[in-house]
């Protein structure tokens, strides 16, 4: 068996499924709104080189983008739950089979952070006093990508899920510890101590026990990537029902407990348990925190409104998604739900989150100084918005009850 093929053969097929869906993508308007979104962050950019803010901190600036680009590492291995038990025979081949998985990845993410730095570049010239050099900058980060990525599949081998996840803290920290250290200090100080951190962490990894391949894991891995690559383009389109993944969040397992026990709010109770452990939160609280700092850091002037505006509407555009949560379920053709019920209680929780999301990322823009009248303006658009989007949902919604009829 030609395992290298076999990987290519499964890669072809998941690239050949996901672009049959990129005219809809294109139809849907998505080209427009990146070409938007890249003159205004270029405008914005060119803005700030041109008159670079005092006190800037670019060292962790620098920090806070580099860091998750060089750290952050992800395989597509493709392999589905039946290689457990036909591809186990070949267990002791199985790194020709990996191995372009990991090459890929690795590249790929590589070419995402040499962008990301870049980017950086002009402005970390313009603002440090005496910068790095921009080659020898960009081999330390390919190095850390590659300790990285290298620490990343020696995680997902290791026997306990414990040591797995000390390890994850441990790889963030060494790699934190690295880039600190190279924007910190002097040449060969960062250049002295990256080297030894990087040989320690090499040691410490071969210590724990290690499967020879953990079926188990990079079979669920690999459903869970596939499965956000299936939420991405439902933003645009129709597309199949996927299993949706669980996270064990207990610090919000009271959330929905108060609904009363009735049938006109049962999908209202699930759809709050659903939000509460699954991917959608995550995103949404992400992208809140991400705005925040944005706003904060440009709060007294027009960008901050533009940058609320915007990222209002990507999280209105992911608590869409939560309609098609449930969509195939058949215990919700059992359980006998009132009329209209899921779309009702879709809209209500959806308008809900999306107000109070709209409120929260309006707080730094009122903290600005002086810029009440512009704050209450940009609040009055942000409700707007938030009235927009869930005006679309109803229709949405209502169109595919309409068809299920």
């Amino acid at each position: 068996m030609d395992l290298r093929e076999l990987q290519g053969q499964r890669r072809s097929r998941a690239a050949g499924k996901l672009l049959s869906y990129a005219g809809y993508i294109i139809q849907s308007g998505v080209a427009v709104v990146l070409m938007f979104i890249l003159i205004a962050f270029s405008a914005w950019y060119t803005s700030v080189l041109r008159d670079i803010p005092s006190g800037l901190p670019i060292r962790w600036i620098m920090m806070a983008v580099l860091l998750p680009a060089a750290v952050h590492s992800g395989f597509r291995t493709y392999l589905q739950p039946a290689d457990a038990v036909f591809l186990l025979p070949q267990e002791h081949r199985m790194h020709e089979y990996f191995a372009p998985a990991w090459t890929r990845g690795t590249v790929w993410k590589s070419l995402r952070l040499l962008l990301a730095l870049l980017i950086l570049w002009p402005l970390y010239i313009r603002t440090e006093e005496s910068p790095k050099a921009l080659l020898v900058t960009a081999a330390l980060l390919l190095g850390v990508k590659l300790l990285s990525a290298y620490g990343c599949w020696r995680e997902l081998k290791m026997l306990s899920p414990a040591a797995s996840a000390g390890y994850r803290l441990l790889r963030w920290a060494v790699g934190g510890l690295i880039i600190a250290a190279w924007l910190w200090q002097p040449f060969h100080k960062g250049l002295g101590f990256s080297l030894l951190l990087a040989a320690a962490y090499l040691s410490a990894l071969a210590v724990p026990a290690r499967h020879a391949v953990p079926w188990e894991r990079l079979i669920a891995l690999e459903k869970a990537q596939s499965g956000r690559a299936l939420m991405l383009l439902g933003w645009f389109v129709e597309v199949p029902g996927r299993q949706q993944r669980v996270y064990p969040r207990r610090w919000l397992s009271r959330w929905g407990a108060g609904l009363p026990w009735r049938r006109d709010s049962a999908y209202r109770y699930l759809l709050t348990k659903s939000f509460a452990r699954g991917d959608i939160l995550g995103i949404v609280l992400r992208l809140g925190l991400l705005a925040l700092a944005l706003e904060w850091w440009n709060r007294g002037s027009l960008v901050s409104a533009g940058i609320y505006l915007f990222f209002l509407f990507i999280i209105g555009v992911q608590l869409s998604a939560l309609a098609k949560l449930h969509g195939e379920s058949f215990w919700l053709t059992v359980y006998p739900l009132p009329e209209n019920s899921r779309s009702r209680s879709t809209i209500s929780f959806v308008f809900r989150a999306h107000l109070a999301f709209a409120l929260a990322l309006w707080l730094p823009l009122a903290a600005g100084s002086g810029t009440l009248p512009r704050a209450l303006g940009a609040l009055a658009a942000g409700a707007a918005l938030v009235l927009i989007l869930r005006a679309r949902l109803g229709k949405n919604m209502r169109r595919a009850e309409d068809d299920d009829l």
